[in-house]
């Protein structure tokens, strides 16, 4: 299945799941039994991260073979960052032979050792548009995906920037995008004006993060580099204080749903969940949301 033309296809939002690869060979177990938990969601697909400099390239291509194999319709994040391209083409042949037919294509970060005196000049690849285009070469008929930032990546000198990256990637060849994760609804409708108005109309999810505790937000946000609205901030803030991680996730559960309704009422193609491994709120969140 492409995930772009099933996008366009579907009669109603779509739910769909990013998974990241356990850790440890031990944690795989319950990690899949988490995964059988979220299937009742019927997501339309799920999506399996990459670690920083292809750290991660093997358990991705595992786990993503792995929910192919129980019928998931699964796709596995690849970075380019220091890739060449024979190693690109053989992770994408091991996908296809595991029945995986979907890649979100991102540039990546390098290594953590390396990062400082990284040489961005060097390589086969510098940016994901890269990717994208190799990718429509080496395997014409996969579905290929993109990352979009509603907020710029905090690399981009601007928004005007940061949409006009987004569009060269989308021209490249990518059938849909989905959004780092956001809480600002008008930073989503931004982007897809300015994609719209420049003739890309590819289906754009946006993803949501449901908020599972302070500390793991901070997280989040300082890997992912979002901006967060003061007002929410301090209201999770005083929650914390006064009640710990289970008042956090109250709150964030109930600025979520508000989130996805909006997102679905303004016609959003479906909601993309970062589930952090975890169901529990992510079942919440779906069921109050009435998706």
């Amino acid at each position: 299945m492409n995930i772009g033309q099933a996008l366009r296809a579907a009669s109603r939002p779509t739910i769909s799941l990013e998974f990241f690869p356990p850790a440890q060979e031990e944690q795989l177990p319950d990690f899949y039994a988490t995964a059988d938990r979220l299937a009742a969601l019927r997501p339309l697909f799920a999506s399996v991260t990459y670690g920083a400099g292809g750290s991660r390239q093997h358990s991705t291509l595992n786990v993503t073979a792995e929910l192919a194999r129980r019928g998931w319709c699964a796709m596995a994040h690849l970075t380019c960052v220091g890739a060449q391209p024979d190693s690109i083409d053989a992770f994408l042949r091991d996908l296809r032979a595991a029945g995986v037919d979907n890649v979100l294509a991102l540039r990546g970060d390098p290594p953590a050792a390396a990062a400082e005196n990284w040489d961005w000049s060097s390589g086969s690849f510098r940016h994901a548009v890269d990717l994208v285009r190799h990718i429509r070469t080496a395997q014409p008929d996969m579905g290929v995906g993109v990352a979009a930032y509603p907020a710029p990546h905090p690399e981009s000198l601007s928004f005007s920037a940061d949409r006009r990256h987004l569009t060269e990637k989308i021209l490249a060849g990518a059938d849909f995008a989905i959004t780092q994760l956001f809480f600002d609804v008008r930073e989503y409708l931004d982007l897809v004006e300015r994609l719209r108005n420049a003739g890309c109309d590819v289906p754009v999810l946006p993803g949501i993060l449901p908020i599972q505790s302070f500390a793991s937000l901070r997280r989040v946000l300082s890997l992912c580099g979002a901006c967060i609205p003061g007002k929410l901030y301090l209201s999770l803030e005083e929650a914390d204080a006064k009640g710990g991680a289970e008042a956090v996730r109250e709150v964030g559960l109930r600025f979520a749903v508000d989130q996805i309704r909006r997102l679905v009422d303004a016609g959003a193609p479906g909601i993309h969940l970062y589930t952090l491994n975890k169901a529990d709120l992510c079942l919440r969140l779906v069921n109050e949301c009435g998706l």
